[in-house]
């Protein structure tokens, strides 16, 4: 970041998953993103840590440590964190109701924005039929979801040598199989309508890893996307309007805003 450059201020920013612990996790974009980012509250809406991954092997890098050290400072500095385990950070909810370090574990949330509006803020695998009815199906698309992320590397690097900007081949080719899953699942429709069920202006959620922000059954429906394919997060701005931020695409970090495997520390 420029020193000249002014840090972006929302009221509330949502992130979700990042799944930090994996080669496909972005968190030399999120880095930047927070490094370049302020906001009164911070929610962290799920498969934050990959505790699948990391079971089957180890892998931390010096960004994954910077986007920790930054989520704490966040917090000593007066953000109010709340973190809402996924799938796959579920070990986290066996401590639901504690604060750590300042970063409250909750199941769920409810956001009040600033214009009184109230959104469910949840991270969305109970509405999941492939997790919640056939978990062992789940484990078996994250392996190849995994050799698609794999593929994407080495995609996107010969995309940068043509001089193209980074575009998600892996994210594309979910798609193709997570639409058939979305539409017998009815994802989007079950979580808006638990919403309104349960009287509330919305719902903000992640786990399927696409972006979006749309009414669904008279509610607003927001997925905040992931930082391992679209690099996106969900802000809340000062008058209560909500925006999704595509960082990767707005500052083109694939290219000339690259950032380095060398993570010197903020100040």
């Amino acid at each position: 970041m420029h020193q000249s450059e002014p840090k972006r201020r929302y009221r509330a920013v949502f992130l979700s998953d990042i799944h930090l612990g994996t080669r496909g996790c972005r968190s030399d974009f999120l880095v930047d993103f927070l490094r370049r980012t302020e906001c009164e509250q911070l929610y962290l809406v799920g498969d934050i840590v990959d505790g699948w991954r990391l079971r089957k092997s180890w892998y931390w890098d010096a960004h994954h440590d910077e986007v920790i050290r930054l989520i704490l400072k966040a917090a000593r500095n007066g953000t109010e964190v709340t973190y809402i385990p996924g799938n796959h950070d579920e070990m986290l909810r066996d401590w639901l109701g504690l604060e750590i370090a300042g970063v409250r574990l909750m199941d769920e949330a409810v956001h009040s924005a600033a214009d009184g509006r109230r959104y469910l803020v949840i991270h969305g695998d109970q509405f999941d039929g492939v997790i919640r009815y056939a978990k062992f199906l789940a484990h078996l698309g994250d392996w190849a979801y995994d050799w698609a992320l794999t593929i994407n590397t080495w995609f996107n690097a010969a995309r940068r040598r043509l001089g193209y900007p980074y575009w998600s081949l892996s994210q594309w080719l979910k798609r193709q199989v997570k639409e058939a899953v979305k539409a017998i699942d009815r994802f989007e429709v079950a979580l808006a309508t638990e919403a309104k069920r349960r009287g509330m202006d919305g719902v903000v959620c992640g786990h399927i890893h696409h972006a979006e922000m749309r009414t669904v059954q008279g509610v607003l429906y927001m997925n905040d996307g992931d930082w391992v394919e679209s690099c996106t997060a969900l802000v809340e701005h000062a008058d209560g309007r909500f925006e999704l931020v595509d960082w990767a695409r707005e500052n083109r970090l694939s290219l000339a805003r690259a950032v380095t495997r060398q993570v010197p520390a903020a100040a």
